[in-house]
């Protein structure tokens, strides 16, 4: 398989995968509900996407930057409620309540 066959294996490969996303993101955004969602595996998906980001556009490849520029701000966003709602639980113990 040439280059340019490759590439264009990217766009559907990359689609799927920035879909397949959307559903959590939209879960945790209107729930909140992070229970089952462990923060370090979040911090290491968000650093990964960005990183991958950075490399589309190191080498200009579209489906990267086009799925990570998605990707991105969805992970980002359950990355910050598990940190807000992890923080909120521990004044919560510390509170007693």
């Amino acid at each position: 398989m040439d280059a340019d066959s490759l590439r264009w294996l990217g766009y559907p490969a990359a689609t799927l995968t920035t879909l397949a996303f959307v559903p959590q993101a939209w879960l945790t955004l209107r729930t909140r509900n992070v229970e089952g969602i462990s923060a370090s595996t979040y911090v290491a998906f968000t650093i990964g996407v960005s990183l991958w980001l950075v490399y589309g556009l190191a080498i200009k490849d579209w489906a990267l930057i086009a799925s990570n520029s998605i990707t991105l701000p969805m992970a980002a966003s359950i990355l910050f409620i598990k940190l807000q709602e992890d923080k909120r639980a521990r004044g919560r113990k510390a509170s007693g309540a």
